[in-house]
């Protein structure tokens, strides 16, 4: 039988917005809550990289810390999104909040507390969470306790499953949508170890960019994260059965830099590594075909307990959710290409595409491209959970804040979005990045702004944090509330 058409968005689309509670949330040493590997991450800009320092340092300044204290503003902003017409609002839980030190046998109550609050505001306004588990943050004392291999010892699997146990149960009533890591492919990449994966490969820390790559740490922690992420479905589906626990990718879109076939296999099996094994990991629970080769050409030997395979069979997610902003070419033979990059990754330029001014590359029909790709493969709903455009906005002398290249970016995505579903795939919600402006996690500065709420704070620190609406909050309000219709 034919899937139904439709030319609209589905009734009850989750529109909504999407933070992580390490760029926004602040208090990191308040309610109890320990250290994270986040709140050892410096400030820095687009041309000067964050540092990790192993112990915190007198004097400099710290991102996370402070971010835009949601802590004690979430009312405020709860009551904003609400505003908008927000049906969900994608966060997360700071792990260290619930078990300050990650290796506690009991959660931390006032940590407990503290999103018991959060969720019962967003019941208020009838917004559904989307809470992320773990988002860039990792309990810095695992991260000293075993050496600096964070998620590459298999003991954090048990500190992890604690963690959840705690939240899935206390929670149970109050939120049904979960996602166990974001953009878990992070470690797929030499840069993600320390962000998405808490290893510290050196112990005197340094610049992010500088920092030793380690394939087999990132692997195996990667491997620790895929079995912990399986665990945790199935006991979230045991706790309540109404539970949907999904996956969160962070996609990156390669196109071939020219129809030289070893520019499109290269872009094929960038991909496949970059984006696939993941998601097949999750969603089909086991490894792809063409894992085997990739660990054996570099060297990578997994180790993997006997019940391994079976519990990845036995937890694979409800729901596929990933982040686009952008896409990147690739080539067989880049020298005297032009590099460009963003969120993370690094590609080639696109001579068809735009860019920002942090050196992304707009590229809307990409998304609809992506969705397909993902909807043909893995036949399950999909989510974008982040898409957004970072940009320096300015206050006018009115107090307005004209941020309309923001609103040209979401609209020509969302566009896609819907050419997507036209096209039969099945996208359950949209949660664009930064809905309020917040740290940014790559470079830590808050100088590029994605949200549709200005905050009153500055790269070092400095600002009164009051919130403004910018013209694309309207907008964004006008948009849901014809589920789509008028961009």
């Amino acid at each position: 039988m034919l899937k139904e058409y439709s030319d609209k968005f589905p009734e009850g689309f989750l529109w909504g917005g999407a933070t992580a509670a390490n760029q926004f949330e602040g208090g990191y040493r308040e309610g109890g809550k320990g250290l994270s590997t986040s709140d050892v991450l410096t400030g820095g800009t687009h041309t000067i990289p964050r540092r990790i320092t192993p112990e915190l340092e007198e004097g400099t300044y710290y991102p996370s810390h402070v971010a835009i204290d949601f802590y004690h503003r979430y009312k405020e902003d709860i009551a904003l999104f609400a505003e908008m017409g927000f049906k969900t609002f994608r966060m997360s839980i700071n792990w260290t909040r619930i078990f300050p030190n990650g290796d506690e046998l009991e959660p931390n109550e006032e940590g407990l507390k503290f999103y018991e609050d959060v969720f019962n505001e967003l019941k208020k306004y009838n917004i559904e969470p989307l809470v992320t588990i773990s988002h860039y943050e990792f309990p810095y004392g695992l991260t000293k306790k075993y050496n600096g291999d964070g998620w590459a010892n298999r003991e954090v699997i048990d500190c992890y499953l604690r963690y959840c146990k705690a939240i899935f149960t206390r929670y149970k009533n109050l939120v049904k949508y979960w996602l166990t890591f974001n953009e878990i492919n992070i470690l797929a990449r030499p840069f993600g170890a320390f962000f998405g994966g808490g290893i510290l490969l050196d112990e005197k820390g340094g610049p992010i960019s500088e920092i030793k790559d380690n394939p087999q740490k990132r692997f195996q922690a990667l491997h620790h994260q895929f079995v912990a992420s399986a665990k945790a479905i199935k006991m979230g589906h045991e706790i309540n059965s109404e539970f949907k626990i999904g996956c969160m990718i962070a996609y990156e879109a390669l196109y071939p830099y020219t129809c030289n076939p070893e520019d499109v296999f290269l872009a094929q099996n960038s991909e496949e590594i970059s984006n696939y094994l993941c998601g097949d990991v999750h969603v089909r629970g086991e490894y792809p075909h063409f894992a085997a080769r990739y660990f054996k050409e570099n060297n990578i030997d997994i180790h993997m307990e006997d019940e391994d395979l079976e519990i990845l069979k036995e937890g694979t997610v409800d729901f596929y959710t990933f982040s686009y902003y952008m896409s990147n070419c690739i080539s067989a033979h880049p020298e005297d290409l032009e590099q460009i990059g963003g969120n993370m990754s690094l590609g080639l330029k696109n001579p068809y595409l735009k860019a920002s001014d942090w050196g992304w590359q707009v590229d809307p029909i990409g998304l609809r491209t992506v969705l397909n790709k993902l909807y043909s493969r893995y036949r399950i709903p999909l989510m974008v959970v982040e898409n957004g455009f970072g940009a320096v906005d300015k206050i006018e002398e009115d107090g307005s804040i004209n941020d309309d290249y923001r609103i040209d970016y979401l609209r020509d995505h969302i566009k896609e979005m819907k050419e997507a579903v036209i096209d039969g795939v099945d996208l359950m919600g949209y949660t664009p990045w930064g809905c309020i402006d917040l740290v940014s996690a790559g470079t830590g500065e808050m100088k590029k702004r994605y949200g549709f709420i200005y905050v009153d704070k500055n790269n070092d620190g400095t600002g009164n944090l009051d919130r403004y609406k910018k013209k694309s909050f309207n907008w964004y309000k006008n948009v849901i509330a014809s589920n789509g219709e008028e961009l």
